[in-house]
């Protein structure tokens, strides 16, 4: 195959460029090759594709760029993997903002330890609750095993975990196992060598974050009101959470949800792995040209590097559909 690439997503900025590029190239090949697959087998198998690269992620951006479709927003599930629509309220604007500080995922360790010290932690709440701990890979696995919700589940971590960091050697003690049997059958291989993990924090976050989705998913099937505002609080809740409890905030991003706050939006986040990127805001559609040029003045014309980048950088979006083929008539 001959293949012409190009592309309108910033690179390391958390909109998932890395994702959209194997996505489509599991689509042209699809297709320069005369087969077809179901979205949801093309999602998965791409989602599996990235892993080759040295990133624990999970599937999420894969399955939105195949499933998602114009003017609704998607509540994306796995195991089966599936996506219900979520009809976001009229009357707010969604504002991506880059804070011009690139993550490469690949190349840094951080996202690879928080995906281990959720496992850990996934581990030793499943030890805790006498389950078969060495099957359970994810944190949705013990909600899932113990029949209980997602503020149970936030209890159980109170009561089993500690704020503390864990050290390798408290972990091998909690699971009976050695040190070289961690390192083999758990820890992957960029994660070897780390020596503490913080499990309580990222339990916490995961499962309030989880909660949080739900939440956001029943304001807007149920349209009360003051809509806008509830889910605008949910949106501060998640970024106070990710920097505080997940930790994949940076000083850059804080300035700008900061910013963004101060001139107008109702709520304001990160958006993909964090450490950089991007942050997206919720503002009423009223104020929003206003919003858009206050923050640019505020974040991008004050500093010499991110001014040549401001163009590309600031912009309001809203649902589009998914990856698809354009066939010449």
């Amino acid at each position: 195959m001959n293949c012409l690439l190009d592309g309108t997503i910033p690179p390391s900025s958390g909109l998932s460029s890395s994702s959209a590029l194997v996505c489509c190239a599991g689509l042209v090949t699809l297709r320069a090759n005369g087969k077809t697959l179901s979205k949801v087998e093309l999602a998965e198998i791409c989602t599996k594709s990235e892993r080759y690269i040295g990133t624990e992620g999970g599937g999420m951006d894969q399955s939105i760029s195949f499933l998602a479709e114009e003017g609704t927003a998607k509540l994306i599930e796995f195991s089966p993997l599936r996506a219900t629509d979520v009809r976001l309220p009229s009357g707010a604007a969604f504002v991506i903002a880059n804070s011009c500080v690139e993550m490469n995922k690949a190349a840094t360790s951080h996202y690879n330890i928080r995906v281990m010290e959720c496992r850990l932690a996934t581990k030793l709440l499943s030890k805790s609750k006498g389950l078969d701990w060495k099957k359970m890979l994810r944190l949705h696995d013990v909600q899932s095993k113990l029949g209980v919700s997602l503020e149970e589940m936030l209890t159980i971590v109170e009561e089993v975990l500690h704020p503390e960091p864990y050290s390798t050697e408290e972990i091998c003690k909690c699971l009976g196992i050695s040190l070289e049997e961690l390192r083999s059958q758990i820890l992957s291989q960029n994660t070897q060598e780390v020596s503490t993990f913080k499990l309580y924090q990222r339990a916490k976050h995961v499962y309030s974050e989880a909660a949080r989705v739900l939440e956001f998913k029943k304001i807007c099937n149920e349209a009360p009101a003051n809509a806008i505002q509830l889910l605008g609080e949910l949106m501060n809740q998640s970024y106070i959470s990710c920097r505080e409890m997940y930790e994949c905030s940076c000083p850059e991003l804080d300035r700008l949800v900061d910013i963004c706050l101060q001139f107008g939006a109702i709520g304001s986040r990160l958006t993909g792995a964090g450490w950089g990127g991007c942050t997206v805001s919720m503002v009423p559609t009223d104020k929003l040209n206003t919003f858009l040029k206050n923050v640019k003045k505020a974040y991008y014309q004050t500093d010499v590097q991110r001014l040549p980048l401001e163009n590309n950088s600031l912009f309001a979006t809203k649902p589009g559909r998914g990856a698809l083929v354009f066939v010449e008539a």
